[in-house]
C-alpha cells in the first residue's frame, strides 16, 4: 500500500473514532443518569447479616453504575419505625424498602406467601420458586396492586422455633403462652391457645426481660446471640416450623421504579440476587459457631414435639382453606406454591434427603 495513503486513511479513521467517542459520551450520560434514593429498612444496624444485605445491594448498585445511582440505606427508626417500612416506600416517602413481606399481611394475607408461610417452601425451594418457578411474577403482580415492585433480597434459611422461659413438652403447655411471632405463624399458633404478639425487633429483649411477653423467636442462632435472647429466656426450641426459608424483599415504589432507566433496572434485579445469595451464605456460615456458643453459655436445645408438630400443620391447612375462600390473590397464589412444593420435596427426598442424613449421621459418629 501507498505510504501516504495509508496515513490519510488513517487520519480519517482516526478522525471519525473520536467523532464516535464524542456522540457517545452524551448517550452513556443519558443511560446513566445521577440518581439518589433513601431506603429504609426494618431492621437495626446490630444484626450486620440480615440489614447488611441491603447495604450489599446498594454497594453493588454503586459500583456497578460508578456512582451514579446511589442507594442511601436508614436502619429501623431513623426514617420510619421497622414495620413501616413497606408503607413508605408505597406511599413515597421514600424510594425503597428491605424489609419482610409477611409483616404487613394484616393489610392482605398475599403478603405472606412472600416471605414465608407455616410449612411453607424451605430457603432453596423459595428461591427455585421465585427465580424459576413464576413466583416473581406472580408476587409482583400483587405487589403492583399494592404500589410497590419487589425484589428477593435475603434469605436466612429454616429458622429456630424461639425462646421460652419454661418448656414446652405438650400443647397444653401453649395455652396462654404470650409470644412475640412474625408473620402469618401468629395466626396459626393462635390456634394452639398461644397469645400472638406483633413486637419489633428492638423491642424484643425488654419485652421478655420484663415479662410483657413469655417468649419469642427471632432468626437463628447467629442474630439471636447478638440480641441476647440467652439472657433471658433459657430454652430453645426448633425447629421454626412458621418459616422454612423465608424471603426478605427490597420493595420500590411503584411509580420510581416504572420511571428508572432499564439498565437501572437490571442492575437493581441482579444486584438484589447477590444480596439475596450473599445473606444466604453468610447465615450459614455463622450460625454453627453462634450456635455451640449458646449452649455453652446454657441455652437448652429442644425440638418441638411430634404432638405440637402436627397440630400446627393441621391447622396451617385448615387456616389457608379458609384464606384461599376469602381471598382470591392469595388462593391464587398459593395453589401455585402448593403445587410446586409437592413435585420439589418429590425430588429432594430421593436425593437430597438420602445423601444429608447419611453424613448427618456420619458427624454424629465423629466420622467427619
Amino acid at each position: 500500500m501507498d505510504r501516504r495513503s495509508f496515513f490519510k486513511k488513517a487520519g480519517v479513521a482516526t478522525a471519525g473514532a473520536a467523532g464516535a467517542t464524542t456522540l457517545a459520551a452524551p448517550a452513556l450520560a443519558q443511560s446513566m443518569p445521577k440518581v439518589t434514593w433513601r431506603l429504609t429498612s426494618s431492621f437495626p444496624k446490630s444484626l450486620d447479616t440480615i440489614y447488611g444485605a441491603a447495604e450489599t445491594m446498594a454497594k453493588r448498585v454503586s459500583e456497578a453504575t460508578d456512582g451514579n445511582f446511589d442507594i442511601q440505606v436508614f436502619a429501623a427508626g431513623e426514617i420510619v419505625g421497622g414495620l413501616e417500612a413497606k408503607n413508605a416506600a408505597a406511599e413515597g416517602t421514600v424510594e425503597m424498602a428491605h424489609t419482610a413481606s409477611y409483616y404487613y399481611w394484616g393489610q392482605d394475607p398475599t403478603y405472606a406467601l412472600g416471605t414465608a408461610i407455616p410449612f411453607g417452601l424451605n430457603a432453596r425451594q423459595t428461591n427455585a420458586w421465585f427465580y424459576q418457578g413464576g413466583g416473581n411474577d406472580l408476587m409482583n403482580e400483587f405487589y403492583a396492586t399494592q404500589g410497590i415492585y419487589g425484589m428477593v433480597c435475603g434469605n436466612t434459611g429454616a429458622q429456630m422455633g424461639g425462646w421460652y422461659r419454661k418448656e414446652i413438652n405438650s400443647l397444653d403447655d401453649l395455652k396462654g403462652l404470650k409470644m412475640r411471632i412474625g408473620g402469618m405463624g401468629g395466626k396459626i399458633i393462635q390456634k394452639l391457645g398461644v397469645v400472638p404478639q406483633q413486637v419489633a425487633c428492638g423491642d424484643i429483649y425488654p419485652s421478655l426481660e420484663k415479662g410483657t411477653i413469655d417468649a419469642a423467636e427471632w432468626v437463628g442462632p447467629y442474630d439471636d446471640q447478638k440480641l441476647g435472647f440467652n439472657k433471658v429466656a433459657k430454652y430453645y426450641y426448633y425447629p421454626g416450623w412458621w418459616e422454612g426459608g423465608p424471603a426478605l424483599h427490597t420493595f420500590v415504589n411503584l411509580d420510581k421504579w416504572n420511571g428508572l432507566p432499564k439498565a437501572y433496572q437490571n442492575i437493581l434485579i441482579n444486584a438484589n440476587a447477590y444480596a439475596n445469595t450473599d445473606m444466604m451464605a453468610t447465615y450459614d456460615l455463622k450460625n454453627p459457631a453462634a450456635l455451640k456458643q449458646l449452649v455453652a453459655d446454657g441455652a437448652v436445645l429442644r425440638p418441638f414435639s411430634q404432638e405440637i408438630m402436627a397440630a400446627a400443620y393441621e391447622a396451617a391447612k385448615g387456616t389457608y382453606a379458609e384464606l384461599s375462600a376469602s381471598s382470591a390473590s392469595f388462593k391464587k397464589i398459593y395453589d401455585n406454591q402448593l403445587a410446586f412444593k409437592k413435585d420439589s420435596y418429590l425430588w429432594m427426598q430421593v436425593s437430597e434427603y438420602t445423601y444429608d442424613t447419611f453424613m448427618m449421621i456420619e458427624q454424629r459418629n465423629g466420622k467427619l
